[in-house]
């Protein structure tokens, strides 16, 4: 072959390069890792409070490792699960199985490992009941809401949304071994929070809901019955902050009163311009929800760790 002709190594090594970083960076994105942030935003300060004024580092590790291992396979399952509706939705037409990046079977395969992983590294590094609560949370997730729940009730994402508060109780149980009553303060934390901040972004994607069949609440409801329920469990979300204000100190509920106030603002001001025939931005309140969710857990993280007085 002519020089002309041939083609340079370095140009074969930098495709195969690509095509390798390419196929990683599928599998990976089969985890959701923007998803596995609310394990680590939520499940720090639960171990935090439940030995406040002591932080064990190691401890920590090995539950955020067990939980985000269950975290990536949970989610894996569900892009199995859901890759039919993900084809045709434009917010998630890039996700590997709908763009055919990666084999359904080794997705399956790899959220099987994941979640057989997580609960054997959580029973060898904290205790049985963390691993067996990882592994319930998988199967929630994977069987109740994505199988059953999601494509049935417009109810789907307020029942559903309990296998997102699961990382408070597995924090909480590999630090104590046991479930309390403020491990349940923080689960109801999470779980009120979730239809508001969910409803948020399918107002905004409503259509692609439609199109996929999935009954969103959004999409069979009007704009103003949703944004009304909106703003009842943003209510009962900062209610059930303020709950947990009696195992904290007055750091957090300085900011849990604070951020509370900010959240119910920006609920009442979407549901207000609703009523009004205004034009609204409901993916606002989705992506500041999350802020919030951050700097109350937080919050709590800083006040456990430097055991400020509690406020009984």
């Amino acid at each position: 072959m002519s020089v002309r002709g041939r083609v340079a190594p370095s140009r074969i090594e930098g495709g195969v390069t690509r095509r390798i970083s390419g196929t990683v960076l599928a599998y990976l994105a089969l985890t959701k890792p923007r998803v596995i942030e609310l394990l680590l935003v939520t499940a720090i300060p639960a171990m935090l409070l439940a030995h406040r004024g002591s932080v064990n580092p190691l401890l920590i590790l090995n539950t955020l490792v067990g939980g985000m291992m269950a975290a990536g396979g949970a989610n894996t399952l569900n892009c199995v699960a859901d890759a039919d509706i993900d084809k045709v939705m434009k917010r998630t037409a890039r996700r590997p199985l709908a763009r055919a990046a990666v084999p359904p079977r080794n997705a399956l395969i790899q959220g099987l490992v994941l979640t057989a992983g997580s609960f054997c590294w959580l029973w060898w590094t904290t205790n049985l009941l963390s691993g067996i609560l990882a592994v319930a949370t998988v199967a929630f997730y994977v069987f109740v809401y994505t199988l059953w729940l999601k494509r049935r009730t417009s109810q789907n994402v307020v029942w559903g949304g309990a296998a997102g508060c699961m990382p408070v109780m597995i924090g909480w149980s590999a630090s104590t071994g046991t479930i309390t009553w403020p491990a349940l303060a923080m689960f109801a934390i999470i779980f009120f929070w979730t239809p508001p901040h969910t409803w948020a972004l399918a107002m905004r994607y409503k259509e692609d809901y439609k199109v996929a069949g999935v009954p969103m609440l959004p999409t069979v409801a009007t704009e103003q019955q949703v944004t009304k329920q909106i703003v009842i469990y943003t209510w009962l979300t900062v209610l059930a902050t303020l709950a947990l204000t009696p195992a904290a100190g007055w750091l957090y509920a300085a900011v849990a009163v604070l951020a509370g106030v900010w959240f119910l603002a920006m609920a009442h001001q979407l549901y207000a311009g609703v009523r009004a025939g205004e034009p609204v931005k409901p993916l606002r309140l989705f992506l500041q929800s999350n802020n919030y969710l951050a700097v109350v857990f937080c919050a709590l993280a800083v006040d456990s760790a430097i055991a400020l007085p509690t406020l009984i």
